[in-house]
């Protein structure tokens, strides 16, 4: 993958910034004179110093963009270490030049004879301080860009994270719509040939749902009391095929705080009770109910178990349901729900829990 440093000159404010420090560390170079010159420095000092700056400005940008994306990042350590020394080397040669050009020697011994030189100053010596400016010049650019990519990495990590997420949310929506029209649109057919009023009714209500699913469910979360009402809908939208022996209730907040919670969220816990939970032939209950305590939003759904049920049936058969919540409870609030399902109490009934965090 091609670096891209976020000091792009194409960014404004990052142009500035490097321009203030470069301003910064010229002025350091241009202020920092050997104190045994006259106090009038030689136009000479001034271009050599000039020269170290660009010299500097030039191995910076070399290495980081270049040498590091290039050689370092492409695990060609070797080649990055050989031509970061070339650069080293040039750097001093290229000065070592300018002084030749520029007659710096001889300015110095020039100044010798007027000043009582420390005893190392005699003759020409290896230019150590500027040696570690340069290494610590190179060293910065590559910490620099080294940073940079790794959080430019983890940024493009988040971003396919991120998609894949919207993904899976998308996918694992389109398995829970089909599902619940597929039962619905049952219900209504088998209730048009007994009683045709309940079936307009019964149409009308899955009209107001399909609303619901169109509009709330393409954005990334909805209201509670939105959520509550598409619930109510389809509660009594089922109740209008159950028999006398199904005893129903539905408990909500007297008083809502009306949160926002990614939507579609309780429609399988409730539909698996209604789909596993009632018989036409014995007695049967079925009672949700949503609270609120604080910051916690609690979903417990309870429905009756049959013995004439194979074993384990109810929690295989509502497996789907169930696995796509998880997993949608999964990407969106990560650690900040329980997901509670006890198959068989003791007096034998279905129970699950969803507790979610919403602060």
């Amino acid at each position: 993958m091609q670096q891209t440093l976020s000091f792009s000159p194409g960014k404004p404010i990052t142009l500035m910034s490097h321009i203030l420090v470069w301003a910064i560390v010229g002025v350091g170079l241009f202020f920092d004179q050997p104190m045994w010159l006259n106090s009038i420095i030689p136009l000479q000092f001034w271009i050599k110093n000039f020269v170290l700056l660009g010299l500097l400005v030039a191995a910076f940008y070399l290495n980081a963009y270049v040498l590091v994306p290039r050689f370092l990042f492409k695990d060609r350590t070797r080649e990055f270490v050989a031509l970061l020394l070339l650069t080293l080397a040039a750097v001093l040669l290229l000065l070592s030049v300018t002084d030749t050009e520029l007659r710096i020697p001889q300015l110095v011994e020039a100044a010798f004879k007027q000043h009582r030189p420390p005893p190392h100053a005699h003759g020409r010596h290896f230019d150590f301080p500027l040696l570690v400016i340069t290494a610590l010049i190179l060293g910065v650019s590559t910490t620099i860009t080294a940073i940079q990519k790794w959080q430019t990495d983890q940024q493009l990590r988040r971003e396919l994270e991120q998609q894949k997420t919207i993904s899976e949310l998308s996918f694992l929506k389109a398995q829970i719509n089909p599902h619940f029209f597929f039962n619905t649109l049952n219900n209504i057919y088998a209730l048009t040939a007994v009683d045709a009023q309940s079936s307009g009714k019964a149409i009308h209500k899955l009209s107001r749902m399909m609303r619901y699913l169109l509009y709330e469910t393409e954005h990334q979360s909805t209201l509670l009391s939105k959520e509550i009402g598409f619930i109510s809908d389809y509660i009594e939208l089922m109740q209008l095929r159950l028999s006398d022996k199904v005893s129903l209730l539905f408990d909500t907040p007297a008083r809502l705080n009306d949160v926002e919670l990614a939507p579609m969220l309780f429609l399988p816990l409730v539909e698996n009770a209604f789909k596993h939970g009632v018989s036409s032939l014995q007695p049967s209950n079925i009672h949700i109910s949503i609270k609120q305590d604080q910051s916690l939003l609690i979903l417990k759904v309870r429905n009756t178990l049959f013995a004439d049920l194979p074993s384990g049936r109810t929690t295989e058969s509502s497996g789907i349901g169930l696995a796509n919540t998880r997993r949608r409870l999964d990407l969106l609030y990560p650690e900040r729900y329980r997901l509670e399902v006890n198959p068989c109490t003791t007096d034998l009934h279905y129970e699950v829990q969803l507790t979610l965090s919403l602060q």
